[in-house]
């Protein structure tokens, strides 16, 4: 039985959107008024991560159990996310941008799935915006770190049986006009806290 009823996101003012088959998954808050709430899996060897190009939607699922649905941002016209049937194979939490421009850019909660691509945190756009990589709001990519492990398979396609079945429980999420933090905040290993509260829940 599919378990998706007791999936929260919580908007702005305290007014909370339950994620039932009722919710409409078009509302859109910015970044500072997002939060995530992920399910701990029974079986971890059995999640896996799902994206949808074309929707930019995020799920992790556990068979047929969803674990999360969150907004992701893809790479845009370009340099697109790859397409494909991966695995994690490299995690690194206080991941940093290494190269220039922006050597030392927090790039946290680092999973790598193909030679330079992976998810990590980042502004997330409504349309695609990055390099490449998957970006997440930082309540998601705490939660996709903790959700997975190495090996966990990663199916990346322009669309997915997914989108039909848990779009609608997806809160969309528009970080493009949020203002880029101080660079000494980027720089401080502070950066790198977890989100309060527990990063998964049980169920």
């Amino acid at each position: 039985m599919r378990q998706v009823s007791g999936l929260i996101l919580l908007a702005a003012g305290g007014s909370v959107l339950l994620l039932t088959g009722c919710a409409t998954g078009k509302a859109t808050v910015g970044g500072g008024n997002y939060h995530v709430t992920a399910y701990r899996p029974h079986d971890p060897s059995q999640v896996k991560v799902k994206l949808s190009t074309s929707t930019q939607n995020l799920f992790v699922m556990e068979g047929d159990r969803l674990l999360m649905a969150v907004q992701a941002n893809v790479g845009k016209p370009g340099a697109l996310t790859p397409h494909g049937h991966f695995t994690i194979y490299s995690k690194q939490k206080e991941r940093r941008r290494a190269s220039e421009p922006d050597a030392g850019y927090p790039m946290a909660y680092w999973c790598e799935f193909a030679p330079a691509y992976g998810f990590h945190e980042g502004f997330v756009w409504p349309v695609p915006h990055t390099h490449g990589c998957v970006r997440l709001h930082r309540e998601a990519a705490a939660r996709l770190f903790a959700l997975t492990r190495i090996g966990t398979p990663v199916i990346i396609e322009s669309s997915l049986p997914e989108d039909k079945q848990y779009g609608n429980l997806v809160l969309r999420l528009d970080q493009s006009r949020d203002p880029d933090p101080p660079r000494s905040v980027l720089l401080s290993p502070s950066w790198f806290k977890d989100p309060p509260g527990p990063l998964l829940v049980d169920q």
